[in-house]
């Protein structure tokens, strides 16, 4: 049996194809000891760590020196310190706490009548509210910056899923066509949309099954038996398709929630069997997050009665559902074939994921490319979660030839982040670009930079050329009758 190993892993990799779960940030020694002197986030117990410090070190300072406990005779304020490194782990407000408590502590340590040493405390505390404005500054650029890489690794993860499954079907192609399914393209378009349209599951194995039914295989379809649990929304056309995809004999899925895999299946394939949450290579799969199969560390000797156990993840790797696997064709036992388990496991995810908004916009607006409905549920989740705004610029164009040419020269000239949909009617010609990240600062350098290539190699601009510009911004209240609008608007500049 042909398991997938780290180096195999690895391999994969570097030829563009990469298993979701190697995109983990590793835990390291020296990262646990920066978390722990710069915590990301204020932890509950704060305040009572500022306290109990300052009047550590306060005690300390009188147990060295009782006639002059905050150490002002020594020439440097080393006492001012401790609410300076407070300031800087947690921010102005505990740093200028921890100074007060050193002004409460002077009537208390210091005899009556000593001269109140003011350039001790007002610089004191001038230092404390500059590191703690620092440091308070440093930490919000360094939650935006963040927050905008973890959108661009799930857009990288996006694409490198794309390249593993080009490539992979580009090998069936050659190897597999009389056996295995060949038209990934449509299938995959399928599973997204039995994520995103929640009691629309028999369409979608329909639509699944004829994206299946070009290959002309004699095999017999396999049976998926839908369970109540609508955790899940589509589970019995997915099951139908990675059992066909995969060539998975017995198998079923069970929702998780909160780390707890439910004992009732939400969809099985083939006879049904006993569902055993204490099974060795279950457990696995559950703690780690990754697929655990025979192969993995300790599981051949473990006595697991299952083959192989795949988690169903998220975007923000949430585990929404475990697939266990008790029989599957032998030769399908291989690295290539358990990855490409993973990636329609986790194209089916991000589908969960973002599927009530997906299938809202779908709804409204019916020649909406789901990719681009996707991209816009997932925008408007950022700005809801970290407040970094995107924004749609539409561009509308007269229909002539020499429009046309502006058109296309515009459409390929877009940023490669961006999301270009053009449509076009019997009078306009639209490009609708959803610009992720783009706050209007952002649109106004695209549109400037925009117009002046068509300046440079048109000799025009938006109002020589007639071209209408129209703008949306993309926030946490955003939804599909924004778009539809912006859409209606274009619609009427005719």
């Amino acid at each position: 049996m042909n398991a997938p190993t780290v180096a195999e892993r690895n391999s994969t990799a570097s030829a563009g194809g990469r298993p979701r779960d190697l995109y983990k940030t590793p835990t390291t020694g020296s990262g646990r000891l920066r978390r722990f002197l710069a915590p990301l986030a204020r932890p509950g117990y704060a305040w009572a760590e500022a306290a109990g410090f300052t009047i550590a070190v306060l005690a300390l300072a009188w147990f060295l020196d009782r006639t002059d406990p905050l150490l002002i005779a020594n020439g440097f304020p080393w006492l001012w310190l401790v609410p300076m490194i407070i300031s800087l782990r947690y921010g102005v407000v505990l740093g200028v706490g921890s100074g007060l408590m050193f002004a409460a502590s002077w009537p208390l340590t210091y005899a009556a009548g000593t001269p109140w040493p003011a350039p001790f405390f007002v610089g004191g505390f001038v230092l404390t509210i500059v590191a703690g404005h620092f440091a308070d500054t440093w930490n919000r650029r360094s939650d935006r910056a963040s927050a905008v890489n973890d959108y661009l690794n799930e857009r990288l993860s996006a694409l490198t899923d794309n390249h593993y499954l080009l490539r992979l079907s580009h090998e069936r192609l050659e190897n597999d066509l009389l056996t295995r399914p060949t038209t990934l393209r449509d299938s995959i378009a399928a599973l997204r949309m039995i994520a995103a349209a929640p009691g629309a599951s028999a369409p979608a194995s329909a639509a699944v099954a004829a994206a299946h039914a070009s290959n002309g295989a004699d095999r017999s379809a396999p049976r998926a038996v839908s369970g109540a649990d609508d955790a899940l929304p589509g589970a019995a056309a997915l099951m139908e398709f990675v059992a066909r995809a995969c060539q998975i004999e017995v198998a079923a899925l069970y929702p998780v929630d909160n780390g707890t895999p439910s004992r009732s299946a939400a969809t099985a394939v083939g006879e049904a069997f006993d569902f055993d949450p204490a099974d060795p290579l279950v457990e696995l799969a559950l703690s780690t997050g990754k697929l655990a199969h025979l192969k993995s560390e300790g599981m051949l000797t473990s006595g697991s009665q299952y083959l192989v156990c795949a988690p169903l993840l998220s975007a923000d790797d949430r585990m929404l559902g475990l697939l266990v696997i008790k029989r599957m064709a032998f030769l399908s036992l291989n690295n290539d074939n358990l990855q490409l388990l993973l990636v329609l496991l986790g194209y089916y995810g991000d589908g969960v994921e973002h599927g009530r908004a997906m299938h809202a916009m779908l709804v409204a607006i019916p020649d909406c490319p789901p990719q681009f409905a996707f991209e816009y549920a997932r925008l408007v989740r950022l700005h809801r979660r970290s407040g970094i705004q995107s924004s749609i610029v539409a561009l509308s164009f007269p229909r002539s030839e020499e429009h046309d040419s502006l058109f296309e020269h515009v459409l390929r000239r877009g940023r490669s982040l961006d999301f270009a949909w053009p449509r076009q009617t019997s009078h306009r010609s639209v490009l609708v670009n959803l610009m992720p990240l783009a706050d209007p600062a952002g649109v106004a350098g695209y549109l400037a930079r925009v117009e002046g290539n068509l300046r440079n190699q048109f000799d025009t601009d938006f109002d020589g050329a007639r071209i209408g510009v129209h703008t949306l911004h993309v926030t946490s209240d955003s939804n599909e009758m924004n778009v539809a609008e912006l859409l209606d608007r274009v619609a009427g500049n005719v």
